[in-house]
């Protein structure tokens, strides 16, 4: 999302609380809690929970965008916040925890580390792309959007099992760069968020991965 204060400079200021009240904010903040939850069973080592949260993450993610358009009466300080806290809250979601799977997967083995590093530093430059020149012709993404970076990694590890700890670790580490690499590359790929059928897909996608990953965890 493009920034802009021209349309918000003449509105009073609300307080800061009170935009954690605007439904498509509370879908946010429902995806960043997911993504805490993700990152808390990264680190213990719980892989098919965090998956059942990265994948929860995206769906939210989704949801505020879809809320968004169809809410009426927000104002262009809602607007604006609203898409800050998105971006702010994609870099969490989107570079930060696959990032530190990266590293818990690797055993937080120092050679992760630049792997991990060129995960996140994608991820930053990716949405300072975003924010600042928006979509390509109002339609498209300049280089793989973040969210895609969940959606694949989530299906990647359904296939964990089929490897050794030493084998999938390499294969996770060439996927994250892989997907780093497509966060800043120059193809151009449709906004998915912003197709209907697209959101039923993701919704089915996300309620069978959370079948499959807590069928795993009994």
């Amino acid at each position: 999302m493009t920034i802009n204060n021209t349309d918000t400079k003449d509105q009073p200021q609300k307080s800061i609380i009170s935009y954690v009240w605007d439904l498509p904010n509370i879908c946010s903040l429902a995806g960043l809690g997911c993504t805490i939850l993700a990152i808390y069973f990264i680190i213990l080592g719980i892989y098919s929970a965090a998956m059942v949260g990265m994948i929860w993450a995206v769906a939210f993610d989704w949801a505020d965008g879809l809320v968004a358009r169809r809410m009426k009466g927000r104002t262009g300080s809602d607007r604006l916040f609203g898409g800050q806290l998105d971006v702010l809250i994609d870099i969490v979601s989107y570079g930060v925890t696959p990032a530190i799977l990266l590293l818990s997967y690797g055993k937080f083995e120092p050679a992760f580390l630049p792997g991990a590093f060129l995960m996140l530093a994608a991820g930053a430059i990716r949405l300072s792309y975003f924010s600042t020149f928006g979509l390509a012709d109002g339609s498209k993404y300049t280089g793989l959007a973040l969210d895609n970076n969940s959606i694949a990694l989530v299906f990647i590890f359904l296939f964990e099992g089929f490897f050794s700890s030493g084998a999938f670790s390499v294969i996770l580490y060439a996927s994250g760069l892989g997907l780093a690499a497509l966060n800043v590359s120059k193809i151009k790929t449709p906004k998915l968020s912003g197709n209907p059928i697209n959101v039923v897909l993701l919704a089915a996608y996300t309620l069978v991965i959370t079948v499959i990953y807590g069928w795993r965890l009994l």
